[in-house]
């Protein structure tokens, strides 16, 4: 087997979840993974109603990166969403 890429035995697609309070924060935190993390398939913002609320300034923001190669350090990721008042899911 021709393996270019040095394979991580453990290496599986990961899908981290950063939770933000608002759209700005989210909005931020995805440019900034562009720039600081060099993620090239743009991160998917997802609007996350509190469960039993129905008011819009009750929502909370989700920052989906899909991470293929397993390459994103996740301590990198809750660091960098502390900066903006969240935190990186554990999935």
């Amino acid at each position: 087997m021709n393996d270019a890429a040095p394979h991580h035995p453990d290496a599986r697609p990961v899908r981290h979840v950063l939770v933000l309070p608002d759209r700005d924060a989210a909005e931020e935190v995805a440019e900034a993974l562009t720039e600081r993390f060099g993620v090239t398939e743009e991160p998917q913002l997802v609007r996350d109603a509190l469960a039993g609320e129905d008011d819009a300034e009750d929502a909370q923001w989700l920052v989906v990166v899909e991470d293929p190669d397993a390459a994103h350090d996740p301590a990198r990721l809750h660091d960098l969403a502390a900066e903006y008042e969240g935190w990186r899911e554990a999935e």
